[in-house]
């Protein structure tokens, strides 16, 4: 299971991302049932942010948003929520071979919502501007819109890398004008010395 398949179990509720019990039990290759006893005996090591129970309302949200929770349609019991920190906790109690690799996964699945999350901060700010400049639908909307689209396109186009410099010794042809000028030109400045025994005439 990739990193991306984890992230798109991991739901946001009561404004903290979370994983079911389901998911995760199932992630760390357990019964939910088993998964839920092995938390209630170490319950000390799960504080309120650590997890929590979902309400009737809540379960009912969640079921009609989620395709791949459809099952938990008819169950007796309400779920829990595991935070990241949660999660992580969940597969130390369980202390097995999957659990504990999996528990990896689950925590790189996390850590990359939340670096995407913070890479797009800036980009939902700017949709936030455009929804209120759509609301107020002044005269100057159809300018303001271009300008804020214009903005849009920067901040979803990657950043150019910087030109690189060379490595090593560069040799190139260009020489400064005025030492151009200073050399001699091809067959003119000093004679030649004559060779030795040569007669000058």
């Amino acid at each position: 299971m990739t990193r991306e398949s984890i992230a798109g179990r991991i739901l946001v509720l009561r404004r903290q991302r979370v994983m079911l019990d389901a998911d995760l039990a199932e992630l760390y290759g357990v019964p939910t049932k088993a998964l839920n006893q092995a938390v209630r005996r170490n319950s000390r090591r799960f504080p309120p942010d650590f997890m929590f129970q979902l309400t009737t309302l809540e379960k009912r949200e969640v079921v009609t948003n989620c395709d791949h929770l459809a099952r938990l349609k008819f169950a007796r019991t309400l779920p829990f929520a595991f935070t990241e920190h949660g999660s992580i906790q969940a597969s130390n109690v369980l202390n097995t071979g999957q659990a504990i690799e999996m528990g990896l996964y689950v925590v790189r699945a996390f850590l990359h919502l939340r670096e995407l999350v913070a890479a797009h901060d800036g980009l939902a700010a700017r949709l936030d501007e455009l929804a209120a400049l759509v609301a107020r639908g002044q005269e100057s909307t159809r300018v303001e819109l271009k300008a804020m689209v214009d903005v849009l396109r920067q901040l979803a186009r990657p950043a150019e890398a910087p030109a690189k410099r060379p490595i090593g010794f560069v040799v190139t042809d260009e020489r400064p004008a005025s030492a151009a000028a200073a050399a001699p030109a091809p067959g003119r400045g000093r004679k030649p010395r004559a060779a030795p025994g040569a007669s000058g005439r």
